[in-house]
Parts: C-alpha cells; structure tokens; sequence
C-alpha cells in the first residue's frame, strides 16, 4: 500500500519570456546579471537551466576586456560540468564578442588526475590566454600550490556556488575567504539554490554583505516558459520493498529519471543491479540491449518498446556507452532517443535531459540541495513537454524496525524538503502595512475587484508573479539592505528555518507547542544569526515577513487541499486560497499570523496518509527526546516579555489564561531561577 501525500501543483502563465532575448542576445535573468557586471563580488541566484553559464559569459567578456582583469578561471563542482562552459558564438546572436576556450585550457576535458592539472593552472596563470576551465578540487589545490596572490586581478567564476561553505574544514571555502580578505580579485558565485543540506552558511555575515546579489526566482523561470506549464511536488509512503509498487509512481509513458536509493540506505536491498533488473521487470519484457547506445529494450504490456539507460551498472564499458550516447549533442532534441533513466550518483547536478517529465527519487537523497537539483532535471523547457513533475518515495516508518530514528530522520527532512519548495514554486509576497484608514494605497495592485474598505486586501499582479497584501501591524524593513532582503531572500531564511530539526519536530508533534515559540523566538534566532548587523527593529522586520510568508503558502495549501480544486486549476487555487485566507479574517495582523503553527498543515496531511501506528511511533520517538527550555530560548522569550511590558504596562503571568504570555512568563521565571542559582553556588 502507498499513501500519496499532495504537496504543491502550480500552473504557470508559459508568457514567454524566460527564453526571449534582447539586442544582445541575453534572456531575462542574463540581462538582470549583466547591468550588475561592475561589481567585483557578484552573487547571481537563479534556477536549473535559466541560463547562468551564459551569464557569466556576457560578464567575464566584459571584465576582461573593460575592466582590465587578466584571466578568468571558471570553476565548477565536476568535470562533466566544464561542457556548460564550452566556446558559444555569442556575436551570432547580437553580442559584440564570442565565448572561446583554448582547449588545452579545458581541464574537464584533459585526461589524467589533479596533480598534473594543477600544473597545467600555473602554465595558464603564466600565459597570456583569457580563459581557464577547471574542477573545484583542481582550483584548491592550485589555491594551495600557488598562494592566494596568483590570483590577484583575476576573475575567480564559481558555478554551483552551494557547494561553498564557511565550516573550517571546507577548503573551497577557507580559500574563498582569503581571497575576499586579499581582495584583488573578482568574484562571479553561481547557484540555484543558495543553502546548503547540512545547514552550514555557505559565507559568514560579513563576507556575504561583501556581494552584490542578483536573484531569479523559480516562478520567474518557470513562469516565463514557452511550453510546460504544470509542475508537482509531492512525496509518497511505501511500506515493503520500494521495487514492488514502483509501478504505482512510475508512468512508463513519461520521459523520467528514476533515482534509487544510495547502497547505504534503508530504503536498498543492498543490490542495486537486482534492483535495476526488477524494474525492468516489473515494466515489461526485456528484449535485449541497443548495440550503438547500449540502452536496454524492454517490451511494455501493450506492444511498446521503450529505452531505458542504465547508469547503475559498474561495468566502465557499459557505463561510458550509456553516458556517451545520453551526451550524444545530435540527439539533444531527439524526444525519442531515451524514455527512462536509472541512476544512482549520477543524473543530478549539471545533467541536462530537457525532455525530462517525472524526477522520481526513493528514499531522503543525502541533502536538501541535492533534492532541488533533482528537480531542476524535470524543469527544463521542451516543446509538446506541458506537464513535469517531482516524486519522492519515503520508506514508511516502521515500529518494529530497528532502523526506525533513522526513517523518522528522513521523514522529517522529506517534510522540510517539500516546505521549501512549495515557498521556492509559488508566487512572491510583496507584504504592506494596513493603512490606519480605510483608503487605497499608492502602487498597491487591488486587482479586478478593487480596493475594499474594511477588508484585508489582497491584489496579485500575473505578470511579476508577486501577491501584495495589507497586514496591521506589519513592522516596515527600513534600512535597503533589509527591504532587499524583504523583497529578495525571504525564501532563505525560511529554508534555514525548516531546516533547524528541532523546530520541525516540535512544529509537527509537540502537542503543547505555543505557535510564538517558534514564529517569534525561533524564527527571531535564525534571523539574527543570519544578519547580525541589521539593526534590531530590522530584524523583526525581516522576522514578520518570513513568517507570514510561510504561514501564507501553507493557508493557502490548506484551502487547495480543502477545497479539491484539481492541479488543472492549481494556480488560480493557490491565488484564491491566500486571498480566502487573508479575506476570511476582517482584521488581519502580525500578531494573528504569529499565532499560527506553520507546521500544522503538513501534519493534518500526514494524519490522513501515515499509518495510525507509524503516527504514533513517530510521534512517541520525538517525545521521548523533548529538550527542557535552554537558556537561550529563555532570553529570547525574555526579550519578548520585555516588548509585552512596555505595550501592556506589566511583565506576562505565571498563570495567564493565554498560553503565549505564560510561556513568556516562564521564560522570564527561567533566567531568575538561572541567575539565583548562579549567585548561591
């Protein structure tokens, strides 16, 4: 038996204009990067296949050839990447030069192992070519070999920038930090998902404030396609072996990539080739292997003979004909050249399939990042491809497995995967303070109803793909590094939020949770330590958008789910579900929104869809573990009591009928009880 648990389905205007190009031959997030290529630290957030290795053309050209640097060195996780970066007529379509790479100076390309690579990075650094192209390992140690200073007045380009992170024993990092501190040198970081999935920063405060950002949102992308118009996100529970109901997921008439599940994992039989061959199987017939691809032919039940790669096997002959044909470049828009794709490591980061229509992934992959990169394989553009989509089957959690902290580890971060890319899919939040009289705002885009007097106004505007919504109360940002980060990066900060396993688990299953623990004094944390020099009433700022940005998409997924609207009209749901929600309340404030779990929502879904049993385990196993209060939650609910005092004119009750205010109140009690004991010790 498997419980499908529906997450998000958006649909998408497809108006065009992510693949429409300018005099210069840029697209829309192209040019948006470009008009920034001044900057000597230049941060460019943007989705899968949005075009940011071009846009790093357009900007290194100009660097080298406006801005007096002497090379750039493009550097990229793995060496399959490198072809991203290959030479591109660009004066072909209106700019005023060409994207060329000596070969020798390809090191993806070259054969051999990093030592004689390195090397061939100090030949460059002594040449008087403009280009280089090389692995993330190859550049550390040409960092360590050649010192920071070899790199002065250069332009260090680092694609899948998450990969960075400020951990002392991440070298990339370490080295990314000397050169900021150094700073004679450019820095161009690209990444379409700027977090990581062990939920390290990727760049201190400090060094992060040093970057210009240019951020490109997924609905933007999507939004502005030519073709696929509906995308879902949803994640299934399977009890037994995977291999067995697979069926059930997997649309043998759908272009996918299936990923199975790490050797490692709980979800594997510890046989992945079995694995592959069960699949096979379970679709049909097999009827041998394709002798020029090496892609196996297997029969359908109604006649059809389907092709499917399989990178699993270990065989390097194999492999490297599979892998060859997939990158064949005459078959690129060959729709019929593959229909199914199984893998394990590979087909993730930098892979690029635009036929592409289903991700189908078993079992929690090792990050968060990792999840969204598998989806950015189903988001690519194709003509006739109007529907993709993004399954993750998650063993169900099983009372009597030993193994059971471990599927409810993975539960838990299936849950936090879909949080954030339901915030990542869907419109943006543009969130106003409710005018203190009932009169319409100035810029404010009421849509086709008008501005209603007396109601909590919500207008949507189609073509930015943004919602504008009145909410009293709403601290404004006032500093413009805090509206940019309003405006920009509010989708970070929640995913740091979910993220924080704690929260996640207190939000789903403690049953005494008062919501402003986590709305107020988590997400008040997570903000503070990501901007730490953002004044105070900033940080609430930032603090109060976040959570209504969270709370909103969540009320919204409720109203969908509620309402039964199908996926056909998703989009006009997700739209009529925030204004239901915002509509449905006369009076909607900060303080309204606060009091709301934002983790309520993804447990009435799993009470419907997980086993009663399997609930009760998981629920019983947090249990179990509950943390006490910590000093630090204690000051934070201090702080909030504080606020209190000076609103309500006393401190909050020990035994005040509200639960918020008494648990400001023991938080208070907490720190006396801290410091007494302090004193008589």
């Amino acid at each position: 038996m498997m419980a499908k648990v529906p997450t998000v389905a958006v649909t998408y205007a497809r108006n065009g204009t992510s693949t429409s190009s300018n005099e210069l031959g840029m697209r829309v997030m192209q040019e948006r990067a470009y008009e920034k290529r001044g900057e000597q630290y230049l941060l460019i957030k943007s989705p899968p296949a949005s075009g940011k290795s071009r846009a790093l053309m357009f900007i290194a050209l100009d660097k080298l050839h406006n801005q007096g640097l002497k090379q750039a060195l493009v550097v990229v996780p793995e060496r399959s990447i490198g072809s991203s970066f290959a030479d591109e007529r660009l004066s072909d379509f209106g700019f005023w030069a060409d994207w060329t790479v000596v070969p020798r100076w390809n090191l993806c390309n070259a054969p051999g192992g990093d030592d004689g690579k390195v090397g061939a990075v100090g030949k460059f650094l002594a040449s008087e070519d403009r280009v280089l192209v090389c692995t993330h390992a190859t550049f550390r140690f040409a960092v360590e070999r050649f010192g920071i200073e070899a790199f002065d007045d250069r332009l260090i380009a680092i694609d899948e920038f998450h990969h960075v992170s400020m951990n002392p024993d991440n070298k990339l990092g370490n080295h990314l930090g000397q050169l900021i501190a150094r700073d004679k040198a450019h820095i161009v970081a690209m990444t379409g998902s700027y977090f990581r999935g062990d939920s390290e920063a990727v760049l201190s405060p400090e060094d992060e404030a040093r970057f210009e950002p240019v951020t490109y949102t997924y609905y933007e992308q999507l939004n502005g396609y030519k073709y696929l118009k509906y995308l879902d996100i949803g994640y299934f529970f399977y009890s037994g072996s995977y291999a067995d109901d697979i069926l059930k997921v997997l649309d043998p008439t759908e272009k996918t990539i299936v990923h199975i599940p790490n050797v490692n994992s709980r979800e594997s039989t510890k046989d992945k080739h079995k694995e592959v061959e069960h699949i096979l199987d379970t679709l049909g017939e097999w009827t041998g292997a394709d002798p020029v691809t090496g892609f196996q032919l297997v029969t359908l039940p109604d006649g059809r003979v389907i092709k499917i790669a399989d990178l699993v096997d270990d065989e390097p002959a194999k492999r490297d004909k599979v892998s060859a044909a997939l990158k064949d470049p005459a078959q690129k828009n060959n729709r019929d050249h593959v229909d199914i794709i199984i893998a394990l490591g590979m087909a993730k980061e930098g892979f690029d399939w635009i036929w592409c229509e289903h991700a189908l992934t078993v079992g929690y992959r090792a990050s968060l990042t990792e999840v969204v990169q598998i989806i950015g394989r189903a988001t690519r553009d194709a003509a006739g491809k109007e529907r993709a989509r993004f399954t993750n089957l998650i063993a169900e959690p099983d009372a009597s497995d030993e193994a059971v902290r471990e599927a409810v580890n993975d539960t838990l971060k299936a849950i936090a995967a879909s949080l954030v890319m339901e915030q990542v899919l869907t419109p943006r939040f543009e969130f106003k303070l409710k005018a203190p009289t009932n009169t319409a705002q100035e810029g404010f885009d009421y849509g086709e109803g008008g501005y209603q007097p007396g109601k909590a106004n919500v207008g949507f505007n189609e073509t930015r793909g943004t919602f504008q919504i009145e909410i009293a109360g709403l601290a404004q940002p006032a500093t413009a590094e805090a509206k940019r980060i309003c405006q920009q990066d509010i989708n970070e900060v929640i995913t740091a939020f979910v993220q924080d396993k704690t929260t996640v688990e207190r939000g789903l299953f403690d049953e005494e949770l008062v919501p402003e623990e986590l709305t107020q004094v988590k997400m008040g944390a997570i903000v503070r330590a990501k901007y730490p020099e953002l004044p105070l009433e900033d940080q609430e700022a930032v603090r109060q958008h976040a959570v209504a940005a969270l709370n909103f998409t969540q009320q919204a997924k409720a109203a969908i789910l509620n309402g039964g609207e199908t996926t056909e009209g998703a989009n006009t749901a997700f739209v009529d579900g925030v204004r239901r929600f915002a509509m449905d309340v006369r009076d909607l404030d900060i303080d309204l929104i606060d009091r709301i779990n934002p983790f309520s929502e993804a447990y009435s879904i799993l009470a419907k869809t997980m086993s009663e049993a399997s609930l009760k385990e998981v629920a019983a196993i947090i249990g179990a573990k509950k943390l006490k209060m910590s000093p630090e939650d204690a000051r934070d609910l201090a702080k909030r009591a504080v606020i209190f005092r000076n609103e309500r004119g006393r401190l909050p009750s020990l035994t005040a009928a509200d639960p918020w205010e008494k648990r400001m109140a023991e938080g208070v009690e907490f720190l006396r009880r801290m410091k007494a004991e302090a004193m008589d010790g």
